[in-house]
């Protein structure tokens, strides 16, 4: 059997028993990369040579007994904005094309601790800045599902590197929904914890009150193991906090009985696909029959929620992106007239499109005369937004809804409409917005073969309540793989079923 088929708990096992040893892993994950990665380009750097010397080391960690978790010496991919010691991080801009950190993230770091490989760094809209991984400096990254069509993002080289079978998990970051809309995108699981939980030490930061790390994989379990392994309080991110309860695992049980879930009707309103309502309703009468109660309720305010977000997430990466100015890392002009012309010239040439939009923007909601306007508007909306989800958490534990408004668009749709491109993050932003976990994981596939995504989204440090959900939903289907991970392994009637009709 093809190791990358496997989830990251299940390779775990084999390495545990002695089954495989993980440089066989590493180099299964090597051999899909080099098959599919000329395809998708879910990579900006793959280093190669570290991660065989790493599996060595690992090897004879879990050989001793030093190393006994269930991600000992599994492969991981790590999304290309959490720095990661003697090893390129771009951000995939060009501003750091060269970048090389002195010292990894801190969730980067306790993933190390449990044991995991790195691969490499994944592709990603630079600066995390896009919903479609159109905006790196080095390329675009395509859906393994239909390489015609965008894997989402910003974290769309995570997700498609999981989907393709490229790594069995990776890290993804989560803004305004960089997970949970590219994981919907691929048909793969992904996690945005509650806000805090997991360090941001070490993530180069775009909006620092909404950014997130967690966790994307084929399943729910992957997840939640995934999610125990990093999160932890870091007293070096004044964000982080201290919580009693990391044990997310315990929450696979196959039980909603008497699980309280709500569906928002604003939700399911104009500019919902037709196809991605069916397939989450559908999901919800799949839990209400294994027992949870089900409800639609109005929440409030989601009209609000994507000005309010491209306000407050402009506003601090204007601030957060203010350090790249050619002085002391990254890239530089080489021809300049002095200090000024230098950062104008270094900025100008090193930062994308999209990143000056927001830039600009930022600067303007900030700026003498526009700051009451804008900027305090905006977080007063927060608040609301809040208070809303507080109410409706009072009533259920899981509210239930799509991930995104549908499935995948073509390439090249996004980037010509960047309002269009704002309003797919609708179902979302409200989460980052109120610091709430989140969860997506596929619910079907559309007429074309792409993968649609439901949302459950929990209260703050009810993870468990959304894995509890997302675990029993699980069990009423089978995981998908794209024709294009099936093919190293499969014949190509094998593979068509797998893809399910994927163009």
């Amino acid at each position: 059997m093809d190791l990358m088929q496997l989830t990251a708990v299940e390779l775990g096992k084999k390495i545990k028993n002695k089954e495989v040893t993980v440089k066989e892993c590493v180099e299964a994950a090597l051999a899909q990369i080099d098959a599919v990665e000329g395809q998708i380009h879910s990579f900006v750097t793959i280093d190669r040579e570290k991660a065989l010397k790493k599996a060595e080391e690992v090897q004879a960690k879990i050989d001793a007994g030093e190393l006994t978790g269930p991600l000992a010496g599994v492969p991981v991919a790590i999304k290309d904005n959490m720095c990661t010691e003697g090893l390129l991080t771009t951000c995939s801009s060009k501003i750091l094309y060269n970048f090389v950190p002195t010292y990894t993230s801190e969730a980067v770091l306790n993933l190390e601790r449990a044991g995991a490989v790195i691969i490499g760094k994944t592709n990603m809209d630079e600066f995390a800045m896009g919903s479609t991984t159109e905006t790196s400096a080095f390329g675009v990254t395509k859906n393994p599902w239909n390489t015609a069509h965008v894997p989402g993002g910003s974290s769309g080289g995570s997700c498609t590197a999981v989907a393709a079978e490229e790594v069995p998990y990776a890290l993804g970051s989560d803004t305004g929904g960089s997970i949970r809309q590219p994981s919907s995108f691929c048909g793969v699981v992904g996690i945005k914890p509650t806000y805090g939980t997991v360090s941001r030490y070490g993530l180069i930061a775009y909006g620092s009150s909404l950014d997130q790390i967690g966790p994307v994989a084929k399943d729910v379990t992957d997840c939640a193991t995934i999610l125990e392994a990093i999160a932890s309080y870091d007293p070096k991110d004044s964000t982080s906090v201290q919580r009693e309860d990391y044990d997310f695992t315990a929450a696979l049980v196959d039980d909603v009985k008497g699980l309280r879930i709500g569906i928002p009707r604003d939700y399911f309103g104009e500019g919902l696909d037709e196809e991605v309502k069916t397939a989450v309703l559908a999901a919800a009468k799949a839990l209400e029959e294994k027992g949870a109660i089900v409800e639609e309720f109005d929440l409030s305010l989601v009209e609000y929620a994507i000005p309010a977000y491209y306000v407050i997430a402009s506003a601090e990466a204007s601030s957060n992106l203010a350090r790249f100015d050619g002085v002391k890392y990254g890239y530089r002009t080489e021809e300049y007239e002095g200090l000024h012309n230098m950062y104008k010239k270094s900025r100008s040439e090193g930062f994308g499109p999209e990143v000056k939009r927001r830039i600009m923007l930022g600067s303007f909601v900030l700026s003498s005369g526009y700051y009451d306007a804008y900027y305090l508007k905006a977080l007063r909306t927060k608040a609301l937004i809040k208070q809303a989800f507080d109410k409706a958490f009072e009533k259920y534990d899981v509210i239930l809804g799509p991930a995104a408004p549908t499935t995948a668009p073509k390439l090249g749709d996004s980037l010509s409409d960047p309002i269009k491109m704002y309003l797919g993050d609708i179902y979302t932003i409200s989460v980052n917005l109120a610091g709430l976990p989140g969860l997506s994981m596929p619910c079907g596939t559309d007429s074309k073969g792409l993968p649609i995504g439901v949302q459950m989204i929990g209260d703050c440090f009810k993870e468990k309540n959304i894995i509890r959900a997302a675990y029993a939903f699980e069990k009423t289907r089978t995981y998908q793989r794209p024709a294009l991970a099936a093919r190293k392994t499969c014949d190509q009637d094998t593979a068509a079923s797998a893809g399910k009709g994927a163009e």
